[in-house]
């Protein structure tokens, strides 16, 4: 099982849902660097189960510990390890789910790669759980790019069929629902509140973006920025479609309507739309750099569905229990930006090798 990525930056990610803890080392950090605890730490509370009406009612403190690579705050240059304890775990709610798997979910898959040994109380290591120790790498790559000028914000793009149609251009990481639109927002939260009174869940999307982006981040082929930044996205669970620029509606376009004229701006080169989403041939060519990720509902639902006993491989019925998100997209936020945090971070140390 590989939980690892990067190239310039690397991280391994390890933990279940409900393990004694979770966790992540950073190896490639550049030594001398304070990070602002304080904003990591807020960063990680965006993300935090138990702290409103449309998420999971199970609390973490989410508070990380540092056990190496950080010496009072600031980085030292030694690989980096971080956890987070689990303190508020109710395996019991889970037993039912070791020969019945959830529709939708990874238990089955799960059981026929690793067979009945796999930890399946809170989804083991394919949990949600385990975007919080990716936060924490994250919301540090963030911190190292806002110095060099380079900023990473998310908001909530759709739930279910309302969409924030509004022009995103300042981040909205302040609010307690990040949509540009309060209207929309609104309406989003009444759509997760039905399919949460109707026994269901809901999905939905997130649009991040990314400003002072130079160009000549990336590659062509396997190592352009769109295989970079969606290697990380697909690493969060329930993630299920990324999109750069126009995405799959530019299929629908004609190349004059797509492609994104030059001009000169300030004596830079730019263009004059952004179709492109910032990446051309796989390489940034200096403009923003936008990426949206969908998220599927979440499967573990209070609704009566259909599934098999393995013992008997048998069809029966599941009705989960326990505490789950009715929709994963608001704390889904931050971990979109701490993944694309990531990949540019590593893209990023990787051109500054060839620019010195």
């Amino acid at each position: 099982m590989s939980s690892t990525y990067g190239q310039n930056l690397r991280l391994t990610i390890f933990g279940q849902s409900h393990s004694e803890a979770i966790g992540v080392t950073v190896e490639g950090l550049p030594s001398g660097f304070p990070i602002d605890m304080a904003a990591l730490q807020a960063f990680l509370l965006r993300r935090a189960p138990g702290r409103n009406d449309w998420s999971t009612p199970r609390k973490e403190a989410d508070a990380p510990e540092f056990l190496c690579g950080v010496k009072d705050g600031v980085t030292c240059g030694a690989p980096l390890t971080a956890i987070i304890r689990n303190t508020n775990t109710r395996s019991g709610d889970y037993s039912q789910l070791a020969y019945c798997p959830r529709p939708g979910h990874a238990d089955y898959t799960a059981y026929v790669k690793y067979g009945a040994s796999r930890d399946y109380a809170g989804g083991g290591h394919f949990s949600g759980r385990l975007t919080a120790p990716l936060c924490i790498a994250g919301g540090i790559c963030l911190q190292l790019l806002q110095r060099e000028g380079i900023k990473v914000m998310a908001r909530i793009r759709s739930i279910g069929e309302v969409c924030d149609e509004s022009e995103f251009t300042e981040s909205v990481a302040g609010k307690l629902f990040p949509t540009v639109s309060d209207a929309a927002g609104k309406a989003m939260q009444q759509t997760i509140a039905a399919a949460r009174a109707e026994c269901d869940s809901v999905g939905g999307s997130v649009e991040c973006v990314v400003t002072g982006v130079p160009a000549g981040l990336g590659d062509p082929m396997f190592d352009g920025m769109e295989n970079r930044i969606a290697a990380v996205l697909f690493g969060i669970p329930a993630v299920k479609g990324v999109e750069f620029g126009e995405g799959f509606a530019a299929a629908a376009l004609r190349g004059s309507e797509n492609n994104d004229p030059f001009t000169v701006e300030n004596g830079r080169i730019v263009t004059a739309t952004n179709h492109c989403g910032g990446i051309l041939g796989g390489i940034t060519n200096g403009m923003p750099l936008v990426v949206r990720a969908a998220f599927k509902p979440t499967p573990s639902i209070a609704r009566e569905q259909q599934t098999v006993d393995l013992r008997t491989n048998t069809p029966t019925t599941l009705s989960v229990h326990g505490r789950h998100d009715p929709c994963i997209v608001p704390r889904a936020v931050p971990c979109v930006e701490a993944a694309v945090a990531i990949a540019v971070y590593d893209a990023w140390l990787e051109y500054k090798k060839h620019k010195e």
